[in-house]
């Protein structure tokens, strides 16, 4: 498995920060490009488009903190279909700093929080899909007589 993440190798800033050489290696998280940034200004040494959210994903979520909790649960299952950028990132963040560089406007409800939850081990894939309706009779827990 290798040397353990430790929180203070993955750190976040949003793509509007002007880059800084403790940042380590960027990486820019969000599928889209961030609006009105050079990519010379950006400095950003890789591009993990893959493992960002989905675009249905992103648009139910709407940065609502409402959602956020089912958010994280959704982006997990989205997340674990791409091990491969997983491990990549697991990887740099084993052999130095990395930066997970985002766009969006709240820096506690974004989907680099949540990747830097899964990079460092913090939240765990959930078992159902996406879809899942916990409300249907299939999910919900069965009454004791």
């Amino acid at each position: 498995m290798g040397k353990r993440i430790t929180a203070a190798n993955v750190t976040l800033k949003r793509a509007y920060e002007c880059p800084d050489t403790g940042d380590g290696t960027r990486v820019l998280i969000d599928r889209l490009w961030p609006r009105g940034i050079r990519k010379v200004d950006a400095a950003i040494d890789h591009w993990a488009k893959d493992i960002a959210p989905s675009t249905a994903l992103r648009k139910w979520f709407g940065h609502d903190p409402a959602r956020w909790q089912e958010f994280r649960s959704r982006y997990a299952v989205e997340v674990h279909q791409h091990p491969e950028q997983l491990d990549r990132l697991r990887a740099l963040a084993r052999q130095g700093p990395v930066t997970l560089v985002y766009s969006a406007h709240d820096e506690a409800h974004n989907d680099a929080v949540a990747l830097k939850d899964f990079l460092l081990g913090h939240l765990k894939e959930r078992a159902a899909g996406p879809d899942t309706d916990r409300g249907s009779p299939k999910h919900r827990p069965k009454r004791r007589m």
